[in-house]
Protein backbone atom coordinates (compact mmCIF):
# COMPACT_ATOMS: atom_id res chain seq x y z
CA UNK A 1 0.00 0.00 0.00
CA UNK A 2 2.99 2.32 -0.22
CA UNK A 3 2.16 5.48 -2.11
CA UNK A 4 -1.62 5.16 -1.70
CA UNK A 5 -3.14 8.32 -0.33
CA UNK A 6 -6.40 7.62 1.49
CA UNK A 7 -7.03 11.20 2.53
CA UNK A 8 -5.93 14.47 0.93
CA UNK A 9 -2.92 16.11 2.53
CA UNK A 10 -5.09 19.10 3.56
CA UNK A 11 -7.34 16.82 5.64
CA UNK A 12 -5.33 17.87 8.70
CA UNK A 13 -7.21 21.17 8.60
CA UNK A 14 -10.46 19.27 9.11
CA UNK A 15 -8.95 17.51 12.11
CA UNK A 16 -7.73 20.82 13.57
CA UNK A 17 -11.21 22.33 13.33
CA UNK A 18 -12.74 19.28 15.02
CA UNK A 19 -10.20 19.54 17.84
CA UNK A 20 -10.93 23.27 18.17
CA UNK A 21 -14.63 22.48 18.50
CA UNK A 22 -13.80 19.94 21.22
CA UNK A 23 -11.93 22.65 23.13
CA UNK A 24 -14.89 24.98 22.69
CA UNK A 25 -17.16 22.26 24.04
CA UNK A 26 -14.93 21.75 27.10
CA UNK A 27 -14.95 25.50 27.70
CA UNK A 28 -18.74 25.65 27.47
CA UNK A 29 -18.99 22.74 29.92
CA UNK A 30 -16.77 24.66 32.33
CA UNK A 31 -19.07 27.68 31.99
CA UNK A 32 -22.02 25.47 32.96
CA UNK A 33 -20.03 24.27 35.98
CA UNK A 34 -19.37 27.88 37.02
CA UNK A 35 -23.05 28.72 36.55
CA UNK A 36 -24.00 25.75 38.76
CA UNK A 37 -21.91 27.20 41.59
CA UNK A 38 -23.01 30.79 40.98
CA UNK A 39 -26.73 30.02 40.80
CA UNK A 40 -26.63 27.09 43.23
CA UNK A 41 -28.03 24.46 40.85
CA UNK A 42 -26.49 21.20 41.96
CA UNK A 43 -26.13 17.85 40.24
CA UNK A 44 -28.04 15.83 39.10
CA UNK A 45 -30.45 18.68 38.32
CA UNK A 46 -30.26 19.36 34.61
CA UNK A 47 -32.42 22.49 34.56
CA UNK A 48 -33.48 24.78 37.39
CA UNK A 49 -37.07 25.72 38.11
CA UNK A 50 -38.29 29.10 39.32
CA UNK A 51 -39.45 27.37 42.52
CA UNK A 52 -35.89 26.18 43.22
CA UNK A 53 -33.98 29.29 42.25
CA UNK A 54 -34.74 32.90 41.45
CA UNK A 55 -31.92 32.70 38.91
CA UNK A 56 -33.34 29.66 37.13
CA UNK A 57 -33.63 31.40 33.77
CA UNK A 58 -30.03 32.64 33.90
CA UNK A 59 -28.72 29.16 34.68
CA UNK A 60 -30.98 27.49 32.14
CA UNK A 61 -29.75 29.79 29.39
CA UNK A 62 -26.14 28.80 30.07
CA UNK A 63 -27.14 25.14 30.23
CA UNK A 64 -29.19 25.32 27.01
CA UNK A 65 -26.39 27.07 25.14
CA UNK A 66 -24.10 24.16 25.91
CA UNK A 67 -26.75 21.49 25.48
CA UNK A 68 -27.71 22.76 22.04
CA UNK A 69 -24.08 22.68 20.97
CA UNK A 70 -23.85 19.08 22.20
CA UNK A 71 -27.01 18.19 20.27
CA UNK A 72 -25.58 19.61 17.04
CA UNK A 73 -22.08 18.16 17.49
CA UNK A 74 -22.66 14.65 16.03
CA UNK A 75 -24.03 15.96 12.74
CA UNK A 76 -21.39 18.68 12.56
CA UNK A 77 -18.63 16.12 13.08
CA UNK A 78 -20.14 13.75 10.50
CA UNK A 79 -20.47 16.54 7.94
CA UNK A 80 -16.91 17.67 8.55
CA UNK A 81 -15.38 14.20 8.43
CA UNK A 82 -17.21 13.09 5.29
CA UNK A 83 -17.37 16.41 3.47
CA UNK A 84 -13.68 16.99 4.10
CA UNK A 85 -12.67 13.83 2.25
CA UNK A 86 -13.13 15.45 -1.15
CA UNK A 87 -12.84 19.14 -0.26
CA UNK A 88 -10.94 19.48 3.02
CA UNK A 89 -10.11 23.18 2.71
CA UNK A 90 -13.73 24.17 2.06
CA UNK A 91 -14.97 21.90 4.85
CA UNK A 92 -12.34 23.19 7.29
CA UNK A 93 -13.12 26.81 6.40
CA UNK A 94 -16.84 26.28 6.93
CA UNK A 95 -16.12 24.29 10.09
CA UNK A 96 -13.94 27.06 11.51
CA UNK A 97 -16.71 29.58 10.80
CA UNK A 98 -19.22 27.23 12.43
CA UNK A 99 -17.04 26.90 15.54
CA UNK A 100 -16.70 30.67 15.87
CA UNK A 101 -20.43 31.21 15.43
CA UNK A 102 -21.18 28.52 18.03
CA UNK A 103 -19.03 30.50 20.49
CA UNK A 104 -21.14 33.60 19.86
CA UNK A 105 -24.33 31.54 20.01
CA UNK A 106 -23.30 30.34 23.48
CA UNK A 107 -22.19 33.79 24.66
CA UNK A 108 -25.46 35.34 23.51
CA UNK A 109 -27.56 32.62 25.10
CA UNK A 110 -25.60 32.89 28.36
CA UNK A 111 -26.72 36.49 28.86
CA UNK A 112 -30.09 35.25 30.07
CA UNK A 113 -31.87 36.61 27.00
CA UNK A 114 -32.34 33.66 24.62
CA UNK A 115 -32.93 36.01 21.67
CA UNK A 116 -29.29 37.19 21.90
CA UNK A 117 -28.14 33.75 20.76
CA UNK A 118 -29.38 34.65 17.29
CA UNK A 119 -27.36 37.82 16.64
CA UNK A 120 -24.31 36.08 15.17
CA UNK A 121 -25.12 32.56 16.29
CA UNK A 122 -27.83 32.15 13.67
CA UNK A 123 -25.02 31.99 11.12
CA UNK A 124 -24.19 28.55 12.56
CA UNK A 125 -27.41 27.19 11.03
CA UNK A 126 -26.48 28.58 7.63
CA UNK A 127 -22.99 27.10 7.85
CA UNK A 128 -24.46 23.76 8.93
CA UNK A 129 -26.68 23.84 5.85
CA UNK A 130 -23.69 24.68 3.63
CA UNK A 131 -21.75 21.74 5.07
CA UNK A 132 -24.73 19.50 4.34
CA UNK A 133 -24.84 20.78 0.77
CA UNK A 134 -21.09 20.23 0.41
CA UNK A 135 -21.43 16.63 1.55
CA UNK A 136 -24.31 15.91 -0.82
CA UNK A 137 -22.78 17.82 -3.73
CA UNK A 138 -19.31 16.33 -3.62
CA UNK A 139 -20.35 12.79 -2.90
CA UNK A 140 -23.30 12.38 -5.26
CA UNK A 141 -22.21 14.24 -8.36
CA UNK A 142 -20.51 12.48 -11.18
CA UNK A 143 -17.06 13.65 -12.27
Amino acid sequence: MAGVELLPKEYGYVVLVLVAYCFLNFWMGAQVGKARKKYKVFYPTMYATEAESKDAKLFNCVQRGHQNSLEMMPTFFMLMILGGIRHPVIAASLGALYTVTRFFYFKGYSTGDPQKRLSIGITALLVHALLSFLLVYVNFRSD
